[in-house]
């Protein structure tokens, strides 16, 4: 977790795009959400764990909604089931369970989609936020990091030597 974190504050300083930051935070936060004891989650998490995105943010925000999902599972269960009792999908979500493997997915569960169509109904705010948060970081903070006195201050702290000698 500690190189997670590492891997994260590079990533905000570094010379990366902010909208790329910005979409490992978005999709760490949208599996977060999600029940794990599912194939979709599992075949999602393993897809985005080989892609090329920022590892330290996704698994950090990967917990962080892991943390808020509880609290947030009626409004998953109440977004879940208006989806999944629309009318006019109910052929199409009949016609999905006669595929193999798919009711695996458990897209049935009304906490499943909802947190599934939660998540991708505030992806794209979360990410604009993201990216301002991001550019923010490195105008104000990211610059005072670089102050040699304040380096040199948490430089002696024990701890902040064993984080940075990684």
């Amino acid at each position: 977790m500690l190189k997670n974190l590492i891997s994260l504050l590079n990533a905000l300083n570094a010379n990366s795009k902010p909208n790329q930051i910005a979409n490992s935070f978005c999709i760490g936060l949208l599996l977060g959400f999600l029940p794990k004891q599912n194939l979709f989650w599992f075949a999602a998490f393993f897809f985005f764990a080989f892609v090329r995105i920022n590892k330290g943010g996704y698994y950090i925000f990967l917990l962080t909604g892991s943390f808020f999902a509880p609290f947030l599972d009626h409004l998953f269960d109440l977004l879940g089931y208006y989806i999944l009792t629309f009318e006019p999908l109910q052929n199409f979500y009949a016609a999905l369970l006669e595929i193999p493997f798919i009711g695996f997915t458990k897209f049935n569960n009304t906490i499943v989609m909802g947190s599934f169509a939660f998540g991708l109904i505030i992806y794209i705010p979360f990410f604009f936020l993201t990216i301002f948060a991001v550019k923010l970081w490195r105008k104000l903070i990211a610059q005072k990091m670089t102050n040699p006195f304040l380096q040199k201050i948490i430089a002696k702290i024990p701890l902040a030597e064993k984080l940075f000698s990684e």
